[in-house]
């Protein structure tokens, strides 16, 4: 009898489960999922944004082909508004057209190198000494006035390289994704160590000085090193000081990123009093005066009557740094998104709301197309003044990590998806994607989103060798990375797009910031 009376109780509790529930047509994402899979066009995409269009600096030229060609194959997919839209003034384009350095005595070697943004090359084959600075303080810096004209500096680094017994590719195990799963709200990341930036600015402003003096005295270029930089891997990026183009479109001093082990043989030299000779071809260029800047831009239109003028994006930078092609960071996000879109038209999906992909440029720099983007359509981050677009976006996600395969969701502190992400991600549970964390993730252009209250995403992805080899790398190629693992995340972002066109209300969003201020 009491297992009777039970029954009607059991059964109200399963429709109350049932009616929390995601509504989610089965039978579409088994289409996405397929389409994704088994018709993949993801790695030619890829070769296009990569090899065929090269190191994708924003605004030089070959950011303008992979944009170009994103613009011609959404098109080509029938997805309508298929464009570039100007987001703000950003500065001249810059490209390397030559570089060459090799050590001339006491012997010959080519030495690995690269030059950094927006410098000036060396005005045809030059020859050169070694000039090591080592200091505590501004203060020593006169101690080099008058001996650096003609000279190749470097800084005294003080670190040593340790061999590493880990590899260089590695997937999350269980307990990290466990880990990450069971952080709580108060425990959840929220910046960046203040002490750790602290630290940063201080080195960097001693750094600032040296340069500044350094290329007051007439010195050729500097040469500069990390740990990270061995075993034939070379992390490039701006020069020292520099985030940006000069603002008058000039040139600064060259500045060459160089291996580890070159630049402790060239230190090492130094400090034994042995004369080190070099030669150096460096050719650089500013390639237009245009200072505009760009994002791709393309939508499939909504067709419900009332939720068509509402948007769900997804969105990756398309710029890149220059020592390779940039392709895990960032073509791999780039061609996962026009994948997406393209699996979406393929399949006919005729969604309710309207689905926005954007390829932001300036990304590398501090986020500036997302950041330009969000200002000119939703608001104002630092007064908080909104536009009447910011109520019209459900979410905005967003691939920024790598070749690695989804494996979760960074819900940026908004418990109120948790359960609407674990329905969705049901599907995809047994390609490894099933963990959902509160903590935050930085770097890229969901935070331009976060930063005025509306719902963005970083998906979590394998790290594979994104910080050991390929991030901001010589060795960031098409070569790093894993079609299956990219085949994955369309199939994934694809339903996640889809879900949220499709439901019924937005997502649920938190609290609006405050205002950012200056």
């Amino acid at each position: 009898m009491r297992k009777l009376l039970m029954l009607p109780l059991l059964a109200l509790i399963a429709l109350s489960v049932s009616a929390q529930q995601e509504k989610t047509d089965t039978t579409i994402i088994n289409k996405i999922k397929n389409e994704a899979i088994n018709n993949s066009k993801i790695m030619d995409i890829v070769f296009h944004l990569t090899d065929v269009s090269g190191p994708r600096l924003t605004n030089s030229p070959g950011w303008f082909r992979a944009a170009n060609y994103s613009i011609e194959q959404l098109k080509k997919w029938g997805i309508d508004k298929a464009q570039l839209e100007e987001w703000g003034n950003f500065g001249k384009g810059w490209e390397v057209k030559k570089s060459y350095i090799a050590l001339t005595a006491p012997y010959y070697k080519t030495i690995i190198g690269y030059p950094k943004t927006w410098t000036k090359g060396t005005n045809g084959l030059v020859t050169a000494e070694v000039v090591l600075i080592n200091i505590k303080d501004s203060t020593e810096l006169n101690n080099f006035k008058g001996k650096l004209t003609g000279k190749v500096v470097l800084i005294n680094r003080n670190d040593l390289y340790k061999q590493s017994f880990k590899p260089d590719a590695t997937r999350y195990t269980d307990a990290e994704l466990d880990s990450m799963a069971n952080i709580k709200p108060d425990t959840a990341r929220r910046g960046n160590d203040p002490q750790r930036f602290a630290r940063f600015a201080t080195m960097q402003r001693l750094n600032t000085l040296i340069k500044q003096m350094v290329e007051t005295e007439g010195a050729i270029a500097m040469f500069t090193t990390g740990l990270t930089s061995h075993d034939g891997s070379v992390f490039v990026q701006n020069s020292t000081g520099l985030r940006l183009p000069k603002e008058d479109g000039s040139a600064a001093m060259l500045e060459m990123a160089i291996a580890y082990e070159d630049f402790m043989t060239l230190s090492r030299f130094a400090k034994a009093g042995i004369a080190a000779k070099l030669e150096m071809d460096v050719q650089s260029q500013f390639t237009s005066d245009e200072t505009k800047a760009y994002n791709v831009i393309g939508e499939i239109k909504g067709t419900d009557p009332k939720l068509k003028n509402e948007v769900v994006m997804l969105g990756a930078h398309l710029d890149s740094w220059h020592g390779a092609t940039g392709a895990t960071d960032n073509a791999a996000g780039s061609a996962v998104m026009l994948e997406v879109m393209r699996v979406l038209k393929a399949l006919n999906i005729q969604p309710r709301r309207t689905i926005r992909i954007a390829l932001w440029s300036g990304e590398e720099q501090g986020l500036h197309g997302s950041r330009n983007y969000v200002a000119n359509h939703f608001g104002d981050r630092k007064t908080m003044q909104l536009k009447p677009e910011q109520e019209t976006i459900s979410a905005y996600y967003n691939i920024d990590n790598g070749t690695g395969k989804v494996r979760g969701v960074y819900l940026e502190g908004n418990e109120k998806v948790k359960s609407i992400f674990a329905d969705w991600l049901k599907p995809f549970n047994e390609m490894g994607a099933k963990t959902l964390t509160l903590d935050n993730t930085g770097g890229t252009d969901h935070i331009s989103f976060n930063e005025l209250g509306i719902p963005g995403f970083q998906f979590i992805q394998d790290d594979i060798e994104y910080d050991t080899r390929t991030h901001h790398s010589n060795m960031d190629s098409y070569d790093h990375l894993i079609p299956d693992d990219l085949k994955q995340i369309v199939s994934i972002v694809a339903a996640f797009v889809y879900n949220t066109a499709q439901r019924d209300e937005k997502l649920p969003r938190k609290e609006l910031p405050k205002p950012a201020g200056r």
